[in-house]
């Protein structure tokens, strides 16, 4: 992760943090808290009217975007192969001009480490997300919070409605960079923040439930040891239906532990 802040040059004040995620190539903007129209870069302004300061990906991206070469560029090819570059790159374009643009005086310069805003507000961000029956939602956030999600009251989003029709969409939901956000198909976006304040919370802590995880499951190897039988052992007891699956694979599959066990009494 690459961090830079945004700084007003005529006012010599922060305006925010840009995060750079390289492998997702992700961009995400960390506004100053308490930013209002007049303070933050007027590309954010429809957000801090709402009392929004962490700017969803496709803005980050779009801002980044609109303070550097576009691709669409005649000579784009020719400023490649200036910059020695193989082929477009927002982040080294920012890099060069250091964001720099005619339309305001702001800029951007490589930092360290995280403000505390950030850091605080990263709490609230996605750490686990699996799906559950009910086109509902199961999240741990960072700061160990556990919370189940109806998708029904997310209805308002744009195009939720796709995800609650559609199966494979559903199932696709994985956590986006950073934990700011779960995508679907990588094509559509649910802020973090959104799933911390719209979700039921679970009586439960995020440590918890992963060391239910971690010692209320036995995969194939560890249930031959509890029964003390081999594979093909085990595989007949599941073609007869003592032992049930939670999932199958070639390479082995995963049982609930005390479904193992109970096959000992």
């Amino acid at each position: 992760m690459r961090i830079l802040e945004i700084r007003d040059e005529y006012d010599n004040r922060g305006v925010g943090i840009l995060l750079y995620y390289e492998k997702s190539h992700c961009f995400i903007v960390e506004l100053t808290e308490g930013s209002d129209e007049w303070t933050a870069p007027f590309f954010f302004a429809p957000y801090v009217k709402k009392g929004v300061f962490t700017i969803p990906r496709s803005d980050s991206l779009a801002w980044v975007r609109s303070r550097i070469i576009p691709p669409s560029r005649q000579n784009i090819d020719m400023i490649l192969r200036n910059h020695h570059l193989k082929e477009y790159d927002e982040m080294k374009f920012l890099e060069l001009s250091e964001g720099r643009c005619s339309q305001d005086s702001l800029c951007v310069k490589p930092v360290a480490k995280l403000p505390e805003y950030v850091r605080s507000r990263q709490e609230h961000n996605v750490t686990e997300c699996c799906i559950l029956a009910g086109r509902k939602l199961l999240c741990i956030f960072a700061d160990d919070t556990v919370s189940r999600i109806d998708m029904s009251r997310l209805a308002g989003i744009k195009d939720v409605d796709k995800i609650i029709n559609n199966a494979s969409l559903f199932e696709s939901c994985k956590v986006g960079a950073g934990g700011y956000f779960i995508t679907f198909n990588n094509s559509i976006d649910i802020q973090a923040e959104t799933l911390y304040k719209e979700g039921d919370r679970v009586s439960l802590t995020g440590s918890e439930l992963i060391g239910f995880v971690r010692n209320g499951f036995a995969d194939t190897t560890r249930a031959c040891e509890l029964l003390d039988c081999s594979r093909q052992n085990l595989s007949y007891m599941v073609r007869q239906g003592y032992l049930m699956p939670v999932k199958e694979d070639v390479k082995g599959n995963l049982y609930l532990k005390g479904d193992v066990i109970k096959n000992l009494w």
